[in-house]
């Protein structure tokens, strides 16, 4: 048995230049792993993927040209079935024996060949056999039909090839796109495999201008990266040509000087790398007087239409320059220069059109026209909506700041939508919020009001920056919380992986504000507050909308660090609060590293089913008559409480948790003298209900800042 390295590339028409690097690296893993499966490559083999506009590609390390052998053994069926009496092989035995290929002419001979082994409570007879390991031709053939029926494909497409017999006709194939070409080489040798109507070989076709031969002829599988590159002038790496790219890039904008530099955004550069085989940036420009647009509309423009690469100053401010990325490397590049200048300007024009068509009409004329545009079948018209957020929003406001702050937000919360009926928003529905800033600074409604209007959609991803002035902070707490409760009260809710209305994002943006801006507003008043701006279109979900507030809380308290113990332990109290949600959580991880924490946390737990079983019956008062108390550990327990628990309150309410916790550390001796002295259930009415009124007591001073048996092992 022998190992080469393989490579297998499928050429094919342009792919679609969004999915490209996860169809590259989909193709080339499910190659491998299946080689792999098969002991066709180990677990040592590297796999190499290739991914360009017309090629997906897998380079594999150390594969066998056939797999070992490998002994099997296969359970037949019980001894009391497969053997009479007398220990000769039964009918079935032998029809088992018999369709796994083994030798029956001699019955006795074949049943001292098995083996015989307890299974369970029966002995049961176990074939053993040698499986002849994959050849490397068979083996690829199953790895290269598993790669394509495993890739991610965004959308199918069908097309028709002829049939290879005598007789003309056509037959059917389903893949991304039409595929034209397959290269399978184990070494220097062709792996004799089809796909998709195409029979392996050892060449390929390069670029489709600027291959120095076609077709490309390629010598072994480890030279197929750097023949296709002479020869085809195609970088085939989708890595190495981003790289590429990046680095051309940035010569150019260093070429262009005063500290310019292209935009970055790595979603447009993977998809420029996917429209690209050999990348050669050229720069290009456009009349300063489109510099008057705000820079978004023209940035947008560019990258989304055009796949260009805007400069900005060293201020961040956009330039009158643009890079582009390419497919052609002429000696003379002003006809590509000038290609691209052309194209552009038609929609730079189109943008400084809208943006002054849109100038002649202010926002606040165009509040009426958004009682014709529908925002739900079941929640009316954005006209409706808008007076909703308007009604959350004072509220807030209210309990925020002055009348200033209310007049503010009431403005900024009645036109931030209004841009949603403007031509330029109607154009790039990205720009809502951002073009509504614009326009409120251009009807000189000043930056509080503009600044809460564009911001009103932040958070609008992980990260995001918040609002940055409290009027902002208002209305895009009260637009989510407008969409949560709306969505959450007519049933609208998220399930597995669909959330069109992005309620998990909006519930996230909320926890964000509430705790980033450490706002004085408790959350389950901040939701039922928002419930009458709805009238009777909705029912109350509040309920379950806090719920779904604190699981969203939870994940994001976990990913930041905290554990499971910790998160369950201090939101199991539902704090209203958020923003002290993490100095809780500091407190309790204090609490926990305490040597007296596990009998405390272990004695809380012990605590609260007591008093479960307990209230099953009535309300257990937090109440002691001292005279009451007959044993002398509940005595000192209830002067321990009464010495340490005013002290442990007063730095809860200074807000000092980890003061507060440790100070109650100290009960630990008392806690656990009571349970080893004290009958709780004692059988006079009057003694047992005063034990249980100072285990309430106990249990309510133990637990204001956490849950503190759910930290009990």
């Amino acid at each position: 048995m022998t190992t080469q390295n393989l490579l297998v590339e499928l050429f094919v028409e342009e792919l679609p230049p969004k999915a490209l690097q996860k169809l590259g690296d989909a193709f080339a893993t499910v190659l491998g792993d299946q080689l792999k499966a098969q002991g066709l490559a180990t677990a040592a083999s590297v796999v190499t993927p290739f991914a360009s506009p017309r090629r997906l590609a897998a380079h594999v390390t150390a594969v066998a040209d056939k797999a070992a052998d490998k002994a099997v053994q296969q359970k037949l069926m019980p001894v009391t079935v497969g053997l009479d009496k007398d220990g000769n092989a039964t009918p079935a035995l032998l029809k088992k024996l018999q369709a796994l290929g083994a030798d029956v002419s001699d019955p006795a001979a074949a049943v001292a060949a098995l083996k015989r082994a307890q299974d369970g409570k029966a002995e049961a007879l176990f074939y053993d056999s040698v499986v002849p390991g994959a050849t490397l031709a068979a083996g690829l053939q199953k790895a290269l039909d598993e790669a394509i029926a495993k890739l991610p494909i965004p959308k199918v497409m069908s097309y028709q090839l002829e049939t290879d017999c005598e007789l003309p006709g056509w037959t059917s194939v389903n893949f991304v796109r039409p595929a034209h070409g397959l290269v399978a080489l184990h070494g220097s040798t062709v792996v004799p495999v089809k796909a998709l109507g195409l029979t392996a070989g050892n060449s390929t076709t390069g670029h489709r201008f600027e291959a120095a031969v076609s077709p490309v002829v390629l010598a072994d599988a480890d030279s197929y990266a750097a023949t296709l590159k002479k020869d085809g002038a195609v970088i085939a790496s989708f890595a190495e040509r981003k790289a590429e790219i990046a680095r051309q890039l940035a010569a150019a904008a260093a070429k262009v000087g005063n500290g310019a530099r292209p935009i970055e955004d790595d979603a447009l550069l993977d998809e420029v790398t996917a429209l690209v085989e050999r990348p050669n940036v050229v720069i290009c420009q456009f009349e300063e007087q489109f510099l008057g647009v705000p820079q978004e509309c023209l940035i947008l423009t560019m990258k989304a239409n055009q796949k260009y690469f805007p400069l900005l100053d060293a201020a961040g401010k956009l330039t009158n320059k643009f890079l582009v990325v390419s497919n052609i490397s002429p000696e003379d590049t002003s006809f590509v220069t000038g290609g691209n200048e052309r194209v552009v300007r038609p929609r730079l024009a189109d943008a400084k059109f809208f943006f002054d068509q849109d100038r002649k009409k202010t926002l606040a004329s165009r509040v009426d026209g958004l009682g014709k545009v529908v925002y739900h079948n079941k929640l009316g018209t954005q006209g409706e909506r808008v007076e909703r957020v308007r009604a959350i929003a004072k509220a807030i406001a209210t309990q925020l700041g002055d009348a200033a702050l209310v007049a503010d937000a009431d403005l900024a919360a009645q036109l931030a939508k209004t841009d949603l009926v403007t031509d330029m928003v109607g154009e790039f529905p990205e720009l809502q919020g951002i073009m509504g800033g614009y326009y409120a600074l251009n009807d000189g409604l000043g930056e509080t009001v503009a600044h809460a209007i564009e911001d009103h959609y932040k958070p609008r991803f992980a990260g995001d920056a918040l609002p940055r002035n409290t009027a902002g902070v208002v209305v895009a707490l009260a637009d989510k919380l407008e969409t949560l409760v709306g969505m959450f009260g007519i049933g609208n809710l998220p399930t597995g992986d669909r959330d069109p209305f992005a309620l998990r994002r909006h519930a996230l943006g909320v926890i964000r504000m509430l705790v980033e801006k450490d706002l004085p507003l408790d959350l389950t008043a901040l939701l039922a507050g928002a419930v009458p701006a709805f009238g009777d279109k909705i029912t109350d979900a509040s309920a379950a909308l806090a719920e779904f507030i604190y699981d969203r809380l939870a994940g994001s308290l976990r990913e930041q660090g905290y554990s499971a113990q910790e998160v369950d332990a201090v939101l199991a109290l539902r704090p209203q609060r958020l923003a002290l949600v993490e100095k809780q959580l500091a407190a309790v991880r204090a609490f926990a590293s305490l040597p007296e924490a596990p009998a405390l946390a272990a004695a809380n737990k012990r605590v609260g089913n007591i008093l479960k079983k307990a209230e099953v019956e009535g309300p257990v008062d937090a109440h002691v008559n001292p005279e009451l108390l007959q044993e002398k550990a509940e005595q000192d327990l209830f002067a321990a409480l009464q010495r340490f628990v005013p002290e442990a309150n007063a730095q809860f309410d200074a807000g000092d948790y980890t003061a507060s916790l440790q100070t109650l550390a100290v009960l630990r001796a008392p806690v656990d003298a009571f349970f080893d002295d004290v009958m709780v259930n004692a059988e006079q009415l009057d003694v047992r209900m005063n034990r249980l009124g100072l285990l309430k007591m106990l249990h309510n001073a133990m637990n204001r800042v956490a849950d503190l048996s759910r930290l009990a092992v």
